[in-house]
């Protein structure tokens, strides 16, 4: 199996969703199907069905992040010594050629990316044209509307 590159963040956000689903979502679905068991005929009983789907959801997502876990790449931006190029967990700022708008990413795993948060997945367009740049250079982004460029003004491993 091959590795996953995680972001140090990243992987602890995983493990605390892993021991919620075991400590808490569980049992929680443990209890909720004995009270649909005790209700009688489970043959028309949607709670019991519905406990049942519920707990199926849980423990495939456990069995995910266990093998995820298992075999991430648990990268720590702080402790890169790129020499400025852009890599997985770096923040990189940039600038849009045409418009001079300023945003600022960090390029992360499938899990952990979150545009709300500027965290752009490693498998995105844009985080692969980034991707061995350097403070200065431009990046050209295949974008739905055609392609765009962008400008790295700083990276950074914070």
């Amino acid at each position: 199996m091959s590795t996953i590159p995680l972001t140090v963040l990243g992987a602890e956000l995983l493990r605390q969703e892993l021991h919620h689903l075991k400590t808490v979502e569980r049992p929680s679905v443990i209890n909720a199907i004995s009270e649909a068991r005790a209700q009688g005929d489970l043959s028309e009983n949607a709670e019991y069905e519905a406990a049942k789907e519920r707990q199926g959801f849980i423990e495939g997502r456990i069995i995910e992040l266990e093998a995820k876990l298992g075999s991430a790449q648990i990268i720590d931006p702080k402790t890169i010594n790129a020499d400025g190029r852009c890599v997985f967990g770096a923040t990189v700022v940039l600038e849009d050629v045409n418009n001079g708008d300023v945003v600022t990413y960090q390029i992360v795993g499938d899990d952990e990316a979150n545009i709300r948060e500027r965290k752009i997945s490693i498998s995105s367009p844009i985080a692969r044209a980034l991707i061995g740049k350097y403070s200065g250079d431009i990046a050209e982004v295949q974008a739905p509307g055609g392609i765009r460029e962008y400008e790295v003004v700083d990276v950074q491993y914070i």
